[in-house]
């Protein structure tokens, strides 16, 4: 048995998504029959639970929008072509030292997950994409704006598809060995389509950082 959890969108602006753990028979094994595997029956468990309409969010999706929303997939504009928000969240990383490898940016998605530097190169002190920096808090604040703005600068078709859905998880999301969650973003997406607030929140940092986080930083630190 495994736990994982889901992500639920929600009408509530202080509180963007809610997270659900269940549990669930995982098959062990690095095959796509495997994971599918493990994706229904981590479903199944939720749907006995009452959970419903559940979209998997990763390159294990059996649809196609799950597969295409996957971070190895969604494409971002950077300079003057598109590059996938794998490889501008892994280049964008920021070291001790000021020390960042911006040409991660020009990799394939599993080469830039994979660049041994970002397991040698000491704390990450934060995100620099595009000229501008992103601290380390909100410890997600990064990777969700960069993923919701790579929606929000596409077809808005996938956007539109993508509320049909209240439900989100990701096979591949360990969240003992991971903070960050495409699943999790997506509820925040929808949630933020619900409430009529996803233009204002792409609207600058500081307002993305107020609206999805409506917690205030005070020396350093979230309250």
């Amino acid at each position: 048995m495994a736990n994982r959890p889901i992500f639920l969108s929600t009408n509530n602006p202080k509180q963007l998504f809610k997270e659900e753990n269940i549990d669930f028979q995982f098959y062990n094994g690095f095959s796509v029959s495997q994971k599918l595997k493990s994706v229904k029956s981590l479903h199944k468990s939720a749907n006995k639970l009452g959970f419903n309409n559940i979209l998997e969010v990763s390159t294990k999706s059996n649809l196609k929008i799950g597969w295409a929303l996957s971070a190895f997939n969604l494409m971002v504009e950077f300079e003057d072509r598109q590059i996938s928000v794998e490889c501008a969240f892994q280049g964008s990383k920021v070291f001790e030292g000021d020390n960042q490898y911006k040409d991660i940016y020009h990799k394939t998605s599993i080469e830039a997950k994979k660049d041994p530097r970002l397991r040698t190169s000491g704390n990450i002190i934060g995100f620099e994409f595009n000229g501008e920096f992103w601290e380390n808090e909100p410890k997600t604040a990064f990777y969700d704006w960069l993923y919701i703005n790579a929606l929000y600068s596409s077809n808005s078709n996938i956007i539109n598809e993508l509320s049909n859905y209240n439900i989100f998880s990701d096979i591949e999301f360990n969240p003992k060995k991971s903070i960050n969650c495409q699943a999790r973003t997506c509820a925040i997406l929808v949630s933020l389509v619900k409430l009529d607030l996803f233009n204002e929140a792409l609207s600058s940092k500081d307002r993305f950082i107020e609206i999805v986080y409506p917690k205030k930083l005070i020396q350093g630190r979230l309250f």
